[in-house]
């Protein structure tokens, strides 16, 4: 019963949370949310939970295919093509670990994301709001 009560509150946080995230504060958070599934898949493949394995690897691949639909591949130019390449390969492998239950699969997507999260944790704030405001002033000009 006490569970319930704390995952209803961490349920109501993260609503909160995102309703007050800023564009830069959401990506953070999917990128996130995608690694701590990947880990919570590795404990469902050791302990041979398959079904909870294929939740938590279905919940990652939406993330990542949400993070590279996203990409701005005009704006974006080399750089947005190559993470968009590179989140293609992260969802196959995925697939890949999802179908031999291969642990190291797993561990290499994650390899690939945490420095991706953690250049994104470096942002300036001063470039976060230029590029918020770019982003504001395009919606607008539509």
């Amino acid at each position: 019963m006490a569970l319930s009560g704390i995952n209803a509150y961490r349920k109501g946080n993260l609503k909160q949370d995102i309703a007050n995230a800023d564009p830069h504060k959401l990506t953070l958070m999917l990128m996130q949310g995608a690694l701590d599934r990947i880990a919570y898949a590795k404990g469902a493949m050791e302990r041979r939970e398959f079904e909870m394995k294929s939740q938590y690897i279905s919940r990652v691949t939406a993330i990542l295919i949400n993070l590279r639909d996203t990409l701005d591949l005009k704006i974006g130019g080399e750089t947005a093509e190559n993470l968009f390449a590179l989140y293609d390969f992260m969802i196959e492998r995925l697939n890949e670990a999802h179908i031999k239950n291969d642990l190291k699969m797993l561990d290499e997507v994650t390899n690939l994301l945490v420095p991706i999260r953690d250049a994104w944790v470096q942002i300036p704030e001063e470039a976060k709001q230029e590029a918020y405001e770019a982003q504001r002033q395009k919606r607008q000009a539509v």
